[in-house]
C-alpha cells in the first residue's frame, strides 16, 4: 500500500507512455479509469494503463518501466483487487486479448496464456477428456492471475496441476520458465512479487472419464451458483481461511452479516463476501476490512489475513494487518 495519494501525472509517466506508445503494438493510455477493469468496480485511474498485444509488448513496457524507475501493477481481470479511489501511480500493465490463447502441450498437457481465462481452460480440457482442472470451472481468473496467487476451490489449486509457467521479470528485462518449486507456491501464495507477470503456464493433466469430469464441473458450478453471493459487486473471498478454520464462519460467528461501513456491506449470504454498493468508494471497503478484521481478532483472537490485495493509498492504512 502507498503511503500517499497519487501525485498529478509527473512528466515521467507522459515520457512512459509516449515512449511504450510509439513502438508497442497494443494500446497505450493516460489517467484511465481502472474501476470498469476490477470486480469491484470501484478505484481510481492508472497513471498509465498498458494493454500488450504480446510478448514484445511487454518486453518495450518492461525497459521504459525500468529506465524510469516507475512502479508497475499487474492487472488481470481485476477480481481479487482492491484499488484505492487515488489509483495507481504508475503503470499498469492488463493482459489482453493476445495473451487468450490455449492449445495441447504433449497428450495429456494443456498450455494456456496469462490472459485465458481459467474455465475457459477447464472447458477445453472436458472436450478432450482430459481431467485434473474442473475445480477452476468456477474460479473467475485469468491464468496468470491464478497461478500468481496459486487460486484454488474445492479443496485443490493450482499447484498441484502445474508444471510450470513462463515469467516475465518487467523491471529486468528478462523472461525465465519457472517450475512449480521454484515458483514455491503454498496457500494462495508464490514468490512473484511486484513486476513479474506470468506469460503463460503450462499444465500437466490425467485421461478421464467425460461424463465424470463433467458431472464434477457441473457440481462446482450449482455450489458456486448456491453459496456465493452475487447480486452486487464484490472480489470474492475477503479473507483468506485460516489454518483448520473458515474465514467466513469466523466473520459470521462476530455477529458481522449485513454489517454495513458506508457503501461497503459484509454479505448476508456469505460472510466472506464484501460488497461495493453503489456510490461505494474503495476507501469504504478498506474501512469495512479493517472492522471486520478488528471485530474478529476481539471475539476470538484470530487474525484474518486478506486474500484481497490492497493497492494505492488509503487512509489508515497501518490499521490493517495483511500478512501473517
Amino acid at each position: 500500500m502507498a503511503g500517499s495519494p497519487v501525485p498529478e501525472l509527473d512528466e515521467s509517466l507522459r515520457l512512459a507512455a509516449d515512449e511504450i506508445g510509439a513502438v508497442a503494438a497494443g494500446r497505450v493510455a493516460l489517467r484511465e479509469p481502472l474501476a470498469p477493469f476490477t470486480s469491484f468496480r470501484v478505484g481510481g485511474p492508472a497513471g498509465v494503463l498498458v494493454e500488450p498485444r504480446d510478448e514484445k509488448d511487454l518486453e518495450v513496457a518492461g525497459a521504459v518501466v525500468a529506465r524510469l524507475g516507475l512502479d508497475v501493477l499487474i492487472l488481470g481481470r481485476g477480481t481479487n483487487v482492491l484499488i484505492g479511489d487515488h489509483g495507481f501511480p504508475g503503470v499498469v500493465i492488463r493482459i489482453g486479448k493476445g495473451f487468450e490463447w490455449i492449445r495441447a502441450a504433449g497428450e495429456d498437457g494443456v498450455e494456456a496464456g496469462g490472459g485465458a481465462n481459467l474455465p475457459q481452460v477447464a472447458n477445453w480440457a472436458r472436450r478432450r477428456s482430459l481431467a485434473g482442472m474442473e475445480f477452476s470451472v468456477a474460479i473467475p481468473a485469468t491464468v496468470g492471475g491464478g497461478v500468481a496467487m496459486n487460486a484454488g476451490a474445492h479443496g485443490s489449486s493450482l499447484s498441484e496441476v502445474l508444471e510450470s509457467a513462463r515469467v516475465c521479470y518487467l523491471n529486468e528485462g528478462r523472461t525465465l520458465e519457472l517450475s512449480v518449486d521454484e515458483l514455491q507456491m503454498g496457500y494462495r501464495r508464490t514468490a512473484l512479487g511486484p513486476g513479474r507477470l506470468v506469460c503463460s503456464a503450462r499444465f500437466r493433466l490425467q485421461p478421464g472419464e467425460p461424463a465424470e469430469i463433467a458431472a464434477r464441473m457441473e457440481k462446482y458450478r450449482s455450489h458456486r451458483s448456491e453459496t456465493q453471493p452475487s447480486e452486487a459487486p464484490n472480489a470474492g473471498s475477503t479473507f483468506r481461511n485460516p489454518p483448520g478454520q473458515s474465514a467466513g464462519s469466523l466473520i459470521e460467528a462476530a455477529g458481522l452479516k449485513g454489517y454495513r461501513v458506508a457503501g461497503a456491506e459484509v454479505s448476508g449470504k456469505h460472510a466472506n463476501f464484501f460488497f461495493a454498493r453503489p456510490g461505494a468508494l474503495a476507501q469504504d471497503v478498506f474501512d469495512l476490512m479493517v472492522f471486520v478484521q478488528s471485530e474478529v481478532q476481539k471475539a476470538f483472537g484470530v487474525t484474518l489475513i486478506p486474500e484481497v490485495r490492497i493497492i494505492g493509498f488509503f487512509e489508515g492504512a497501518d490499521a490493517l494487518r495483511t500478512s501473517a
